[in-house]
């Protein structure tokens, strides 16, 4: 099948062909359709599908014919995070370059004034994270009943970051004569109950069986221990043809440090966290599609909603607490026809983690052995604790102080013998003066500490006198 053979426009169709594509994804093929007949619609799809596109190219054949007014956008699509949204914008742009519609962002993290005057100004598409919206909302900056399509994407990262209240009372608000589509890679419960509320004798889609992983995908598990996780993660880098990897982590100090770790390296790695505002969110991930950078670590902000077409690899160096972000996540990768990989490293503590994934999945993830890749480089193989190497090593490091410079001191004398610096001497019983030919110099100070007073001649000892170590058993206190 062809874009041609779905009905969609010529000057639609050539905007598609400028994009490079020729023939839809299933689910484009099913969506479409449907969507030109003004059919509500669930459509459950994996991530990578092209879903995307599926209500993007219909929706701008159906609002093509239209009036514009302020205030009250002709359509809305809302999006879980900022980042899904501002991928859908760019979807608008390059496929309604030959159409007269104007749309609008909103999202946080942004000035609103810019956002207020485009809604002033009139959209036909205006495509919002929650949050932001029920802001605008309040403040009576815009209007709602003249929306006549409502598309609700991931509803499942929805229903995760807790957006379900906000979603029921944004439908209150909308016309009840109007399309909704619906699109989630899952259906758990609470979602079905939403469609059931809001959605009128809806199509139902299903592309791929509810949360199954890309077939694309080569899935791995990786057997690490939590001190183990850097070194393994190098090697693979270094060892596995990667060309461009996201690698994702359950907390944001340690995308943060791991980062800072990747760089110290020699990767040319980037990072993006929730902690970071938009703007720098979205200068790290023009130098991720840039190529100025080839490792994204991640938290799961960046799970869902990222398009970056060539990502060979994901990393999840931290297995995810929930099971449907390992389908979010991997899905990054593998993404339209292409092949991915995916290693998903796994502590004793992960045991139940990654036995939820398999269970939701439906797979038993085959193990990799970190053996079959390559060693890393020794100048950088380990940035693990000095103990730890010294646990790994086959012959231990004997325990010598170091100075600040990094030189070897020598090892420190037993405080009961002649070698010892004076001042760890114990005290002994005083000597008879003895005639001195030439005045003691004095010790010179230096900046790591004392250095020890040149030994004393030997001399022969008085009969009578002791001038060995002192005895324990005298109990001889050193200062």
């Amino acid at each position: 099948m062809k874009f041609a053979d779905l009905g969609l426009t010529d000057e639609l169709l050539r905007a598609v062909e400028a994009a490079g594509y020729d023939e839809p994804t299933p689910i484009q093929a099913q969506a479409i359709p449907q969507i030109q007949m003004m059919k509500d619609l669930i459509a459950v799809a994996q991530t990578g599908t092209g879903k995307t596109a599926s209500f993007v190219l219909p929706m701008i054949d159906v609002l093509h014919h239209g009036r514009r007014r302020a205030r009250m956008p002709r359509s809305l699509i809302l999006e879980p995070t900022r980042e899904l949204a501002a991928q859908v914008a760019e979807n608008f742009e390059k496929y309604g370059v030959n159409h007269d519609l104007k749309m609008a962002l909103l999202i946080g993290g942004v000035q609103m004034g810019d956002q207020v005057k485009a809604l002033d100004e009139g959209v036909d598409v205006l495509i919002a994270t929650p949050g932001r919206l029920m802001d605008l909302f309040q403040r009576g900056k815009i209007l709602l009943t003249g929306c006549e399509l409502l598309v609700i994407d991931e509803a499942d990262r929805m229903l995760d970051m807790g957006f379900i209240p906000d979603i029921e009372f944004i439908c209150e608000k909308l016309p009840a004569q109007r399309q909704t589509l619906l699109f989630s890679a899952t259906m758990p419960g609470p979602i079905k109950k939403l469609a059931d509320r809001f959605l009128s004798n809806p199509k139902y889609i299903e592309v791929a069986r509810p949360a199954t992983a890309n077939i694309n995908i080569a899935q791995h598990k990786v057997a690490v221990s939590a001190r183990g996780k850097r070194e393994a993660l190098r090697r693979l880098l270094r060892s596995d043809d990667v060309r461009t990897a996201i690698v994702f982590a359950n907390r944001k100090t340690t995308v943060r440090e791991l980062n800072k770790a990747l760089r110290a390296s020699g990767f040319s790695s980037g990072e993006i966290h929730g902690d970071m505002d938009q703007s720098s969110r979205i200068a790290e991930l023009d130098r991720f599609k840039n190529g100025e950078i080839n490792i994204l670590v991640a938290s799961d902000v960046a799970a869902r909603g990222l398009d970056v077409k060539g990502v060979s690899h994901v990393f999840n160096y931290d297995t995810p607490w929930h099971p449907d972000d390992y389908i979010h996540r991997i899905g990054r990768t593998g993404r339209a026809g292409a092949k991915g990989r995916a290693f998903t490293f796994v502590t004793p503590e992960d045991a139940e983690a990654i036995a939820n994934v398999e269970k939701l999945t439906g797979l038993t993830i085959p193990s990799f052995s970190l053996d079959d890749a390559a060693a890393p480089d020794a100048e950088t193989a380990d940035d693990a604790p000095a103990a730890k190497r010294r646990e790994d090593s086959e012959t231990p490091e004997p325990r010598e102080a170091r100075s600040r410079s990094g030189q070897r001191r020598a090892p420190r004398a037993d405080p009961r013998s002649d070698d010892a610096p004076r001042e760890d001497r114990p005290r002994r019983e005083p000597r008879r003066p003895r005639p001195q030919t030439q005045p003691e110099a004095e010790p010179q100070a230096r900046e790591d500490g004392p250095i020890a007073d040149p030994a004393p001649p030997e001399e022969p000892t008085p009969p009578g006198e002791w001038n060995g170590p002192v005895p324990g058993f005298l109990k001889v206190s050193a200062l």
